[in-house]
């Protein structure tokens, strides 16, 4: 009986003309949004080549001290550079709003520009990327496809008629969720094969393990996430007599859902955890440099006197034409007050290296707490569960972010102890040449590490089906028909 039901009720999604907008809209849409995407990635997979080369290949005289640079403590001696994900063909997520490269300097780490700074215009409206395509477009979709699911048959009068039947309430309401899933998810998955196979034939590398396994873990987590909407929307049907006012309810709340409520959580954790800053941040440290360095070249300036003070009293006790040439401040002289100053300076460097770090630990502290309250707020919809699942599996989310900076961070760390500890404000003589440690090869996220971090927003969203699905189980078996 209830593989008969499933058959009239995919029947009559078929014969609908719902059903062929979304067969359009699913092979049109799809595997022209991975066509585009995957251009894109080839065009910064070129750019971080480029880069990563030039960074690689340095001739040895173009290194800092042999320009005299080394007296800038902002000067990037290398470069981490972010190198793009081939999954981000599927979710852009993170890897357009992190910097392009980490650069260090003696001062700390300087972070190069975004994509979205670089292109802002382009980056105005949003992506336009597989994840969007699903936690918006197929969501209002799932929900036109069963706000009248209940709804419809309760104002045609079919559904007292079909009830009145030896029929139980639980296989009618079954045949309706599973007939109409099948039907939705069948353009879906056929499009997401058209689009997969578009890709193979430009080059994609689809079948290395890591990117196949993660695509798989991608669609799954789709189809829960279009599920929970197909839920929601034969909840809605069951609760309201109206097939127009189911309607209406859906919409309003797909826009709640979607589009609002995950914006919502985190303009209140602003409001709940407010943090400094990152201009006034930079402000400070900028102050605090001015100040340490201000005493330093005033000890400078005391050390310079003071060889002055005794090269007068050499030429006051020095007779005749040579006192002129003894009061010539000569570069052995400059030398000895660069001797003298270089403990001075290199501990005015570490103090300030510690006071910037130590601002930039709290700021970053400020920050992480405001975004883990965001992050939980906006939870309370599914679409940012699905959204955190996403962009962790396409490798372009959280865990690709912190892992970043943490290599940012470790590689600072090993300069500081192999070059930047060796290393004063003058210049380096030939002989005192310390070559800078090659950047390590940026690291991604594994699946242990993904599955880790993103294993609460898979629990939310199969509690958010199941129990959109038993509330709606509860009201139908108890609808006075």
């Amino acid at each position: 009986m209830l593989i008969t039901l499933i058959q009239k009720e995919m029947m009559h999604h078929i014969l609908s003309a719902r059903f062929v907008a979304l067969l359009l809209m699913c092979v049109l849409l799809i595997p022209l949004n991975f066509h585009i995407n995957y251009y894109r990635y080839l065009q910064r997979q070129v750019d971080y080549q480029e880069a990563a080369e030039k960074e690689n290949n340095k001739n040895p005289e173009e290194q800092p001290w042999k320009q005299n640079k080394t007296t800038d403590p902002n000067f990037e001696v290398s470069k981490l550079i972010l190198k793009p994900t081939p999954l981000s063909v599927f979710g852009t997520g993170l890897e357009s709003a992190l910097p392009s490269y980490l650069g260090m300097t003696r001062n700390g780490i300087q972070r190069g520009e975004a994509a979205l700074s670089t292109a802002p215009i382009a980056f105005l409206l949003g992506h336009l990327d597989f994840v969007f395509v699903v936690s918006t477009v197929f969501s209002l979709l799932a929900l036109l496809f069963t706000f009248d699911a209940v709804a419809g048959e309760r104002e045609a009068g079919t559904l007292r008629i079909t009830l009145a039947n030896a029929l139980p309430r639980d296989i009618f309401l079954w045949s309706k969720l599973i007939g109409g899933y099948l039907v939705f998810i069948a353009p879906f998955l056929i499009s997401l094969i058209v689009g997969l196979l578009v890709l193979v034939l430009q080059g994609f590398p689809l079948a290395e393990p890591d990117i196949f396994t993660r695509t798989v873990c991608l669609i799954l987590v789709s189809l829960l996430y279009i599920g929970v909407f197909f839920c929601m929307g034969a909840m809605i049907s069951i609760y309201f007599d109206s097939s127009k006012t189911a309607l209406i309810v859906a919409f309003t709340i797909w826009v709640f859902a979607v589009l609002i409520l995950p914006r919502v959580g985190f303009l209140a954790a602003q409001i709940v955890a407010p943090t400094s800053t990152a201009e006034s941040v930079y402000r400070e440290k900028a102050a605090r440099r001015a100040e340490l360095y201000a005493t330093l070249e005033a000890e400078r300036n005391k050390m310079m006197s003071e060889v002055l003070s005794e090269l007068m009293q050499e030429s006051n006790t020095t007779p005749g034409p040579k006192s002129a040439a003894v009061l010539t401040f000569d570069s052995g002289h400059f030398d000895t007050v660069n001797e003298k100053m270089a403990p001075l300076e290199e501990e005015v460097r570490l103090k300030y290296r510690d006071l910037a770090g130590q601002l930039d630990r709290r700021y970053q502290q400020e920050r992480k707490h405001q975004d883990e309250i965001g992050i939980n707020l906006s939870r309370i919809t599914p679409t940012a569960s699905f959204i955190f699942l996403a962009t962790d599996a396409t490798q372009t989310g959280q865990v690709k972010k912190d892992i970043y900076f943490q290599m940012g961070t470790r590689y600072y760390e090993t300069l500081d102890a192999e070059m930047f500890s060796k290393m004063s404000e003058t210049a380096f003589h030939e002989k005192e040449e310390i070559l800078a440690p090659m950047p390590p090869p940026l690291a991604e996220p594994t699946l242990e590490e993904t599955f880790e971090q993103v294993v609460l927003d898979l629990l939310l969203l199969c509690f958010f089906a199941g129990g959109l699905t038993i509330v709606a189980f509860l009201k139908f078996l108890r609808l006075d028909i």
